[in-house]
């Protein structure tokens, strides 16, 4: 076993030299940075004539985009949300009473509760009924566009309902 591990070692260390070329052939050459390969990208590109990459202001904005920003926005908001709200129970004194005593002291009217209500619940079942959406997509139904936009519009009428809705139960 010594023997063959040894073998195997010298092997390896072989695979170096140039006889064994087959095994470093596609190996790319790295006598070039990163910035001279940037400069020798942007020169080809000015002397083509080429324009820069297009800006976000070009795009003629669509449901689809806005609701891939929104469904991106929810998720980073969710997750800091919880993330914020795990920490501050952790590290805060109290407990769970005192801090909902403390926010029904403060008499913060209905309408501002409500805000506050939806501002929470909307987020939360955007994300859920548009990851649904995402599933369906993952499936491999309902790219044609026609369906995209239909589903869109569902998402965002079911996402305003339910949340309603969850400010009427609250």
């Amino acid at each position: 076993m010594a023997l063959l591990l040894r073998t195997l070692a010298r092997q390896g260390t072989c695979l170096s030299r140039p006889q064994f070329g087959v095994f470093y052939r596609h190996a790319v050459p790295m006598g070039t940075t990163v910035k001279e390969e940037m400069n020798k990208f942007s020169a080809k590109n000015n002397k083509l004539n080429r324009p820069m990459s297009p800006h976000i202001t070009i795009y003629q904005w669509s449901v689809p985009m806005m609701m891939s920003i929104t469904h991106r926005g929810t998720g980073v908001g969710l997750s800091g949300g919880i993330s914020a709200f795990a920490l501050l129970a952790l590290v805060l004194p109290g407990n769970y009473p005192y801090y909902l005593d403390l926010i029904h002291s403060l008499s913060i009217g209905p309408a501002l509760l409500g805000l506050a209500k939806f501002g929470i619940a909307f987020p939360l079942s955007y994300h859920t009924l548009n990851g649904i959406r995402h599933l369906f997509w993952d499936s491999g139904k309902g790219f044609a566009l026609p369906v995209v936009y239909r589903s869109g519009y569902v998402v965002i009428a079911l996402s305003i309902l339910t949340s309603i809705a969850a400010l009427a139960y609250m």
